[in-house]
């Protein structure tokens, strides 16, 4: 192996940290008793880890190169490109206090990987960075915590002289130490005889970093649970200690993206700093991803208005699971992923839960099987609406099975063959029946779109240039042209020339004006006996969806 992280070792790093969170998700959600006894730092730490993933993945793609004649060859990115695309992507991604520190870490990491190469003095540097970096994004730090596990590690590796193999191990080894110490740093660990859970998927993390570099995975340790602290006066047992933690801490936890510059975010940390507790702030360049709990979330947002433009933004109610009463399990329910806010309320309205697929921005499978239980029922039809999530929306199926959810996952390509699926579906049948049902329809819709390619590219129908109108059936271009209204007449006659009773228009923001119109009246001059039907698809990322039935 190369006693070096290239750009392919930090793609399967990811991949393999990816699966050791996914392996040390319910363990690390039991254990998670700080800051808030909420049991979510390993699904948090898993979703940040996932849209790290998509993000290193979309770098390969796009290294993707037009050879000529013999089709598409792929190259491989620069270190730079991969370790940029990893911290960003968990930038983006970040869920929960855990998360939004793990992704700083990596950040700090990609700083130092940017500017050098990653062997071993680099690797010592970078795990440096990330732990310094990650102290300074934490309003309040507090020792015991991740922060204590990462900066063992970084002090791990710069005590050790070996090569890069030696210097994760090194790491790692330093990080399972420290997380075994947290108990006696911090009381609230002490009392509840667990170890930090932060720290526990920070080593996670590291594990697979050595087996990255390595080649060899590292020996998983049957951890033995310290032994609780006693219980006084001044220390109740665990489960009072949780209930006076959680009645007695902020109400909200509130998580956004900011766009904003230095300055600004500075004046934020001090006005946020104000308003509550768990206050982390990382990123940079302009993009941030901001974290805190307060019992005001109104205010915190209007702070991040304030100060640039925050978006995707989260906000928990810690307490709600205890003050709402339990709500009765429906028998069924449909979760549908939807590229549209126009969307998203049509197939509300027929009462599926949605999941909005944002441009660029694929739902990761911790959202999807947070939708699932979301819908509350026994049995879920899934609806993933788009051939790519088909992986993503099987591994969230998965997940929730495991918890004695029935879920049957319809592998519908797109939201036409979902609107398709969702309009024969009866709750009051047989599961099976309905099921049957609902994937016949979506099976008998074909399905196109009409998009604009973003750069050179080989396809089906020849070579594209940027800025040409793409017109798709059944995911593959079959018209390549300038004007977006000739492309869908194009593309709608040779769907209909299979045959059709039904043609669905879901048109986006960046549809011609008229362009719905135009089309139904095509379709009723030049094929009798075929219904049109047109929806308002929002900001989804294509001008235009077909689909015929």
């Amino acid at each position: 192996m190369p006693q070096t992280l290239d750009a392919v070792a930090v793609r399967a790093w990811c991949s393999l940290a990816l699966e050791a969170l996914g392996r040390a998700r319910e363990e690390i959600d039991a254990i998670n008793v700080y800051p808030v006894a909420d049991g979510d730092t390993g699904t948090n730490l898993y979703l940040t880890v996932e849209s790290a993933v998509q993000a290193v993945e979309a770098v390969f793609t796009a290294h993707e190169t037009v050879t000529g004649a013999d089709g598409v060859r792929a190259s491989v990115p620069a270190l730079a490109d991969a370790v940029r695309a990893m911290a960003h992507g968990a930038l983006i991604g970040a869920r929960g206090n855990s998360g939004t520190i793990l992704a700083q870490l990596l950040r700090g990491m990609a700083q130092v990987l940017c500017e050098q190469e990653a062997d071993a003095e680099g690797l010592r540097r970078a795990l440096r960075r990330a732990a310094e970096s990650a102290y300074q994004a934490v309003a309040h730090p507090v020792e015991g915590t991740v922060l204590t596990v990462a900066t063992a590690a970084a002090a791990a590796a710069e005590r050790t002289a070996g090569d890069a193999t030696e210097v994760v191990r090194a790491a790692y080894e330093g990080a399972r130490t420290a997380l075994d110490e947290t108990p006696h740093q911090l009381a609230v660990l002490g009392r509840a005889g667990v170890v930090d859970a932060g720290g526990r998927g920070l080593v996670a993390v590291l594990g697979a970093l050595v087996e990255a570099v390595s080649g060899e995975a590292v020996a998983v340790r049957k951890r033995q649970a310290p032994a609780p602290l006693p219980v006084t006066d001044d220390c109740p047992a665990d489960a009072e200690w949780a209930d006076a933690a959680q009645e007695g801490g902020p109400a909200f936890e509130v998580i956004y993206l900011l766009e904003a510059d230095d300055a600004a975010v500075a004046r934020l940390r001090t006005r946020l700093d104000g308003l509550g507790d768990s206050l982390v702030v990382v990123g940079g360049d302009g993009l941030w991803n901001v974290h805190v709990h307060v019992d005001d979330a109104g205010a915190a947002v209007e702070a991040g208005v304030d100060a640039g433009r925050p978006y995707r933004i989260r906000i928990t109610h810690f307490a709600a699971d205890r003050v709402a009463p339990p709500r009765e399990r429906a028998q069924r329910a449909v979760v549908a992923v939807v590229p549209g806010e126009g969307l998203a309320g049509l197939c509300a309205e027929a009462g599926a839960t949605t999941v909005l697929a944002r441009p660029g921005e694929p739902p990761a499978s911790g959202e999807l099987a947070e939708a699932i239980r979301r819908a509350h029922a026994r049995e879920v039809v899934l609806l993933p609406n788009d051939a790519d999530l088909r992986h993503t929306a099987a591994a969230a199926a998965e997940q929730v099975r495991a918890e004695g959810v029935r879920v049957a996952l319809i592998p519908t390509r797109a939201a036409v063959q979902g609107i398709a699926a969702l309009a024969v579906h009866e709750p009051d049948r047989r599961f099976d029946e309905d099921v049957v049902a609902m994937t016949s329809a979506a099976g008998a819709t074909r399905y196109g779109e009409l998009t604009v390619a973003e750069r050179q590219s080989w396809t089906m129908a020849g070579i594209c240039q940027a800025g040409d109108v793409l017109g798709l059936i059944d995911g593959d271009v079959v018209v390549i042209g300038s004007d977006l209204t000739a492309a869908a007449r194009t593309v709608l006659d040779r769907m209909l020339a299979a045959g059709g009773e039904m043609v669905t228009l879901v048109l986006g923001e960046e549809a011609p004006e008229g362009l719905a119109e135009y089309l139904e009246a095509h379709v009723r001059e030049s094929h009798l006996a075929v219904d049109t039907v047109t929806y308002d698809g929002g900001g989804q990322s294509s001008p235009l969806l077909i689909g015929v039935e």
